[in-house]
């Protein structure tokens, strides 16, 4: 694992860059920061571009290509319309704005040794038999409620999967839900997604998928709930493995949501873990350290950590980080606590009310390590 980290400062815009590479295939995971200078959305978009364009000619990046991207936005409504995007890869725009007093961050994956194509509105990544589909953006703004835009949006894309002969019991590897609201809508979402679960095939007795749920605002003002997901085909079915760390957490259908804590895949020459959202918890399910934003860092971060180490890694090997704090005046402390633990890990943090009230701060990742397993390569 590389990390860079370079300013442009005629831009104002920071970089953060972390590269992987084993056997034929480089991944790269970067986020771009806008320094705030009191102007229009307009003119920190252009100068986000104009890094962008800086990144994408760094001698790491030569020959990669867009997989994904992630735009975080300070009001999604308005701003997104803004972003004139070429179609190479699959896009979310999510209002959750950047603590960092900016109005707009930019989260990319790319890759280099792979074919890369755009296919039923998603990017799908082909390699060694291999077919990695991202799809993001989906929503629903036919109906009113969170339950039915959750069903009408998974629903969606159970079709999309079925264009590549592919299930979400059998090939989705990890979905993100941005809940508008989440205090009075994520429990909509909860009963939705059970029951379209239940009906696919993903129960207790089966497994669930990583995910992240979470508050976001997605710009169309009629969608409560927008999802991003992640899905595989070619694979066989040892190559995944859900982590549970029993130590530090429980099963999340003993609280009534249906969600891996992390899901493990395996490769010839290379592992992933893909760390669910993950906040404060014990394995009891219950929220630890209420009212204390530095001692739920404290555990969310122990958290994390045993979920790596089930799956034989560490810190060392996470490719970035997502933070989502519930209120913008810990943003100082936390990010000050994420320099110092993780001074090289690009990190974003973001302003995204967590699914529980008393939950305070929530993080993702994906890590990556070299590998040597009996499966084709990446």
């Amino acid at each position: 694992m590389d990390y860079k980290s370079e300013i442009i400062e005629e831009q104002g815009v920071q970089i953060e860059l972390a590269h992987f590479t084993a056997g034929e295939v480089t991944e790269l995971y970067a986020i771009l920061h806008v320094e705030p200078r009191g102007e229009m959305f307009e003119a920190q978009l252009a100068r986000l571009k104009k890094g962008e364009k800086e990144l994408m000619a760094m001698p790491e990046m030569a020959d990669a290509q867009p997989v994904f991207k992630r735009y975080f936005l300070s009001d999604a409504t308005n701003q997104a319309p803004l972003i004139h995007e070429e179609d190479s890869c699959t896009i979310s725009y999510i209002q959750q704005p950047p603590l960092d007093g900016s109005k707009i961050a930019l989260w990319l994956y790319l890759q280099r040794g792979t074919d890369i194509s755009q296919q039923n509105g998603s990017t799908v990544v082909s390699h060694n038999g291999y077919q990695h589909i991202w799809t993001m953006g989906l929503m629903d703004t036919t109906t009113d409620t969170s339950y039915m835009q959750t069903w009408n949006t998974l629903l969606s894309y159970i079709d999309t999967l079925k264009h590549f002969h592919a299930t979400l019991l059998d090939n989705c590897i990890r979905t993100w839900f941005f809940v508008r609201d989440v205090d009075t809508q994520y429990n909509g979402l909860v009963k939705s997604r059970r029951q379209c679960f239940t009906e696919q095939g993903l129960t207790p007795d089966t497994h669930y998928i990583a995910s992240t749920g979470i508050g976001g605002t997605p710009a169309d003002p009629k969608a409560i709930i927008q999802m991003g997901c992640y899905a595989m085909t070619g694979f066989d079915p040892q190559q995944r493995r859900h982590l549970k760390a029993l130590t530090h957490l429980n099963p999340t259908i003993e609280y009534g949501v249906t969600f891996e804590r992390a899901t493990l895949m395996q490769y010839g020459d290379r592992n992933h873990i893909y760390i669910s959202g993950t906040a404060s918890i014990n394995n009891k399910g219950e929220v630890v350290h209420i009212g204390d934003i530095t001692r739920q860092t404290h555990r969310m971060w122990e958290n994390v950590e045993a979920l790596l180490a089930e799956g034989g890694m560490n810190y060392d090997d996470v490719m970035h980080i997502i933070v989502y704090l519930r209120d913008c005046a810990d943003y100082t402390i936390v990010k000050s606590m994420f320099d110092q633990k993780f001074p090289h890990i690009p990190t974003v943090i973001t302003l995204a009310p967590v699914c529980r009230p008393t939950w305070l701060i929530e993080m993702e990742c994906i890590a990556v390590r070299k590998a040597h397993n009996p499966f084709p390569n990446f």
